[in-house]
């Protein structure tokens, strides 16, 4: 069989997550059966099976100095791919990446357009830069360009405060959100400080990214609104190098920063404990490599435990993105490990088979 290439049936023999009960699954024509499919071959006994793992926070086509070309965009998609992520949440992006949809060996993409910020209030040649007045606007092409996202920049260095603030005021980002909204797009943010979350939870907004300045009515906030929260656990660790670097111009940001890199796990575990939704990514994309996907389960499992990471990067998340979950007659979309992920998080790292719309697309 090549890699690629869906066969006329297949057959695999595990544990399957999250029901733990261990089972047959037939595949035929790119899709999942639990009833026996006679002369399918056997292609894996004795594993653990796993709807296609999911990166809620990924950046396809953006490199460290903003767009990239299609070739290395396909990269980036594949590199998630051969790391278990078979859909991906796109949080901001300067390019359209639509073609690759057409692509059958590429993860599923759920975009969020481009990023909008306001002008020299993020980094260059990453997000759409409008001033207040205009982000209604600007919001409302992104939620067409988009796939039912929109990603708006929270909050950023302001060089006259010399430390991290909003950038948009109040009533304009309920505004945008309410008109995103309006044209059936969720909205989703960026947000380091603690100003800038307490304000878009309030305006409505439907998911927070890092949400390192959440605090306890926020967060009591988000539970009781199922507001999603990314937290992006790996970036989180580079809070320190972002500091170091920004400390001589902005003394004040970097005492900052450092704050709120103490208390990012207590802060992330009260969100966890109150029942906000939480889900796992990667930020892949600018700065950070693709193919991280196991490093952040990883880390969330040491908040929330290892079956709450695994769901937070596979079946809850799937649900959230109203993505199937490779139940009877949905796609084929499965990871599968030689061990335990739940007793072994680490196994997440090397997949033993990635199953994509039914075809082996990798294996070990």
């Amino acid at each position: 069989m090549n890699q690629g290439q869906p066969a006329a049936a297949l057959h695999l023999d595990g544990v399957m997550l999250p029901s733990g009960e261990r089972t047959g699954v037939w595949i035929v024509d790119g899709t999942v059966t639990l009833i026996p499919v006679p002369g399918a071959t056997t292609i894996a006994s004795d594993v653990w099976i796993l709807p296609g793992l999911v990166d809620a926070h990924c950046h396809i086509g953006l490199g460290s100095a903003g767009a990239v070309s299609a070739e290395v965009a396909e990269q980036q998609a594949r590199t998630d791919r051969n790391a278990g992520t078979l859909l991906i949440r796109d949080a901001g992006s300067p390019i359209d990446t639509h073609w690759l949809d057409a692509q059958a060996d590429q993860p599923r993409i759920i975009r969020a357009g481009r990023h909008i910020a306001r002008p020299k209030r993020y980094i260059r040649n990453f997000a759409a830069e409008v001033e207040p007045e205009q982000l209604v606007a600007e919001v409302a092409r992104q939620a067409v360009r988009g796939d039912g996202w929109v990603k708006l920049v929270g909050d950023w260095i302001d060089r006259d405060l010399g430390d991290l603030a909003p950038l948009w005021p109040y009533e304009t980002a309920k505004a945008a959100i309410e008109e995103a909204h309006r044209l059936g797009a969720r909205v989703t943010a960026h947000c380091f400080d603690e100003e800038s979350v307490q304000q878009l939870v309030r305006a409505g907004i439907d998911g927070i990214e890092h949400g390192t300045g959440l605090d306890a009515d926020t967060i009591e906030l988000m539970a009781a609104r199922q507001v999603a929260l990314v937290p992006t656990l790996i970036n989180l660790e580079n809070f320190p190098s972002f500091a170091a670097a920004g400390r001589d111009k902005f003394p004040r940001y970097a005492d900052h920063m450092m704050a709120l890199h103490q208390r990012r796990r207590e802060t992330i575990g009260a969100a966890i404990e109150a029942g906000v939704p939480v889900y796992a990514g990667t930020d892949a994309g600018g700065t950070l490599p693709h193919g991280l996907i196991s490093s952040e389960i990883g880390l969330l499992a040491e908040l929330g435990g290892t079956e709450y990471a695994l769901g937070a990067a596979s079946w809850r998340a799937r649900q959230w993105l109203g993505a199937e979950a490779a139940g009877e007659g949905e796609s084929a979309d499965l990871v599968v490990y030689r061990a335990d992920p739940r007793v072994e998080p680490e196994v997440t790292a090397h997949p033993a088979m990635v199953i994509l719309r039914g075809a082996v697309v990798a294996s070990a």
